[in-house]
């Protein structure tokens, strides 16, 4: 058997960058895998691109800071890996094989980027792929340029009411079919490098409670068809919904787990057009506060996989909460932010009109699908 722990985006960006993560590492240790989306640039050097709407760069101590916390394989798929440039990237994918850190999801092309983290366990093996749907220009890699493994989207709208010019559209989206046909490649060929393969997905509706987008569920549900033990999601910086497809769990964003606020990488950001427009998202946007996001993006928490003979055995999810400071700690049952995020979890799957078993045991909340249609 092997467990497998996985978070949402981190990166932080201050002088002591251990103190980011002295509330979970314990928690994340007691794993044989330890995932993580990561987020930032980690990287002294670089020029901003043009196509960044917030650059994110931290420095080349985030690296130990993250092997210390205990992570042994992060996902770099996602839509700020080239915000510093091939100088930040090429640092950044340096900076974690130093750590022994394993990266999955992007590379110095499009190959490498499709390539899975293989890590053992147990006289097990777990291949882990990453695929990016957020792209800026340019930031998706190609057969001889650098960048992150692309899961493209399509958007569509049509009228709800086609006899009523001018009244609301029907949003739509799909997945690009090459993209998604090679993903069900990669996905099988790892199947034939180890007994697990775990999907890392950087995708969806930000901000926004609870909706998922259509390419969401027909990427996820390829994944499994073709072998996935699981898919996790993020970018979205919220939680989303749980969906078990197959017996397979789906997590459709981790949210947040221990990543800065968004001024802390640019403090300019609030005066641009594009934040506005992401604060006009969610109404509990406040850049008056320390902490500027919305309260519910204070629950996150650790997904906590077992997984024996192929598949996932049982699937946990450890709550987390975010102070001010946007270091995240653990929460128990007895304390009430455990409630919270249990009521939180129940209400966002209810909202996309999935059904899963959710049910606190001890201090973990257990998932499990709610039928055999699931």
């Amino acid at each position: 058997m092997i467990t497998l722990a996985a978070v949402g985006d981190v990166g932080a960006k201050r002088h002591d960058p251990d103190g980011m993560f002295a509330g979970i590492a314990d928690a994340l240790k007691t794993a044989d895998i330890r995932f993580g989306q990561l987020e930032t640039v980690v990287s002294d050097r670089g020029a901003m691109s043009p196509n960044a709407r917030l650059a994110m760069r931290t420095s080349l101590d985030f690296a130990p800071a993250l092997s210390r916390a205990g992570f042994n394989v992060m996902s770099f798929a996602g839509n700020h890996c080239l915000d510093w440039g091939y100088q930040g990237f090429d640092d950044t994918l340096s900076a974690m094989s130093k750590e022994h850190i394993a990266i999955c999801g992007a590379g110095e092309d499009l190959s490498t980027a499709r390539r899975p983290a293989i890590l053992k366990a147990n006289g097990e093996r777990v291949a882990i792929l990453a695929y990016n749907s957020i792209l800026p220009e340019g930031y998706a890699a190609t057969s001889n340029r650098p960048g992150c493994a692309p899961l493209r989207a399509h958007t569509v709208y049509t009228p709800i009411e086609p006899d009523q010019p001018g009244t609301r559209a029907r949003v739509m989206s799909f997945c690009d079919p090459g993209d998604l046909a090679a993903m069900k490649a990669d996905i099988e060929k790892a199947r034939n490098a180890a007994e697990y393969v775990v999907v890392s997905m950087h995708w969806g509706i930000h901000m926004t409670e609870a909706v998922l987008a259509d390419y969401q569920r027909e990427a996820a549900h390829a994944a499994i068809d073709c072998g996935a033990a699981a898919v996790i999601g993020h970018h979205a910086h919220i939680l989303k919904g749980v969906e078990f497809f197959r017996g397979a769990p789906i997590f459709y964003s981790l949210g947040n787990f221990a990543i800065e606020q968004p001024q802390v990488w640019d403090p300019a950001i609030v005066e641009t057009e594009s934040f506005r427009h992401l604060a006009s998202l969610n109404p509990g946007f406040d850049p008056t506060r320390i902490y500027m996001l919305p309260q519910e993006t204070r629950f996150t928490g650790i997904v906590r996989l077992q997984m024996a003979q192929g598949a996932v055995s049982r699937t946990e999810f450890l709550p987390a909460f975010i102070g001010d400071d946007s270091v995240p700690q653990m929460v128990g049952r007895t304390d009430t932010k455990f409630d919270d995020i249990l009521a939180y979890l129940r209400r966002i799957n209810q909202a996309e009109g999935i059904e899963t078993h959710i049910v606190p045991e001890g201090d973990a909340i257990v998932l499990s699908p709610c039928s055999d249609r699931s």
